[in-house]
């Protein structure tokens, strides 16, 4: 792969900045000037779960950094290949809440509908790196399965797009699911999880807002952004897009090891993300992802993080410290 300039990938719509993203370790390591062979840490070149980073996020990076806070994030390094006590491939047991293909059961009154399998960034800490996507994607007799579902459930007022990355999808193909979602009387609220805009901000397009707030539905847009130097520019300028149309953006970060685990780092994306229209919302522990557990902090390790903010912050930018448990049925506060 031959990187492309700033100016030349600019240009680019955002389905050819997805399909140039770096997938070789040695591509990104060159591009950031770092030499493979001066790493400070074992890396993995040829990583069970693939390389997968777009070019506008690792703009974002330090050159020469072997530490910078996003690089890290993306980075296959050997260690994830070493089995940890108390870590595994389902940390929260959505095998158990996979009723039909493609829904995701777990809490009263919504739902959560897998609408793309592919993310536009891997993610090293993701809690869905060994989820069967291959199981969850649908045909379209699947779809209809998925939202009979949804239908037959008087209870469920709230729909989550969610993946994988819901904004995968085309333009078109979120706007027929919208309107489909929205033909469900039962249902009120629409809500996308997605950390897509963070890596790859020209995803926000007019026409996808237009997908997005077209109909009866609330929207919400749950962002996920894990450190102040991921709040560009261009995301800013994009997420005002949302704003302006009326869509209620929210963010949560998990808490990493090496990454965002100190005070003033987490109150300057409290801070970062508030002056481009976006309320922090849940500050997760880490899930005991099977490949993950070099970014894990202790509980009293993540409650002082959490009690430093909140002497820091006024009470509406501090997220909800929470541990998502598979045997309760809510978000657990720490």
């Amino acid at each position: 792969m031959i990187p492309l300039s700033q100016a030349q990938w600019q240009t680019e719509t955002w389905q050819e900045q997805l399909s140039g993203a770096f997938r070789r370790v040695e591509d990104l390591l060159t591009e950031l000037a770092l030499p493979p062979n001066e790493a400070p840490y074992e890396l993995d070149f040829s990583p069970g779960f693939a390389l997968r980073v777009p070019q506008a996020f690792v703009s974002l990076m330090q050159k020469g950094d072997w530490y910078d806070p996003l690089l890290l994030q993306v980075l296959p390094l050997a260690q994830e290949n070493i089995a940890s006590p108390g870590y595994s491939n389902d940390p929260l047991e959505e095998s158990h809440s996979n009723p039909v293909p493609g829904i995701i059961h777990k809490y009263h009154g919504r739902v959560l509908l897998v609408a793309s399998p592919a993310c536009a960034v891997n993610c090293r800490y993701c809690f869905r790196r060994h989820f069967p996507y291959g199981d969850n994607q649908l045909s379209r007799s699947q779809w209809q399965q998925a939202l009979d579902y949804v239908r037959e459930r008087a209870d469920i007022s709230e729909v989550i797009l969610s993946g994988g990355d819901p904004l995968v999808s085309s333009d078109d193909r979120i706007e027929e699911l919208v309107l489909t979602i929205s033909e469900i009387p039962t249902v009120e609220r629409l809500r996308i999880h997605t950390r897509f805009p963070v890596v790859l901000p020209d995803r926000i397009s007019d026409k996808l807002v237009a997908s997005l707030t077209s109909t009866r539905l609330q929207t919400v847009f749950v962002l996920h952004c894990n450190h102040p130097n991921e709040v560009g520019a261009a995301l800013s300028e994009r997420l005002q897009l949302l704003r302006q149309a009326g869509v209620t953006l929210l963010n949560q970060s998990v808490l990493l090891h090496g990454i965002n685990d100190d005070a003033k780092t987490l109150c300057k994306l409290s801070e970062k993300l508030f002056n481009a229209g976006v309320l922090p919302y849940y500050l997760h522990v880490l899930d005991r992802v099977q490949g993950a557990a070099h970014f894990a902090l202790s509980d009293t390790g993540a409650q002082a993080l959490h009690k430093q903010m909140m002497e820091a912050l006024p009470g509406y930018l501090v997220p909800k410290l929470v541990r998502e448990d598979p045997r309760v049925a809510h978000k657990c506060p720490l």
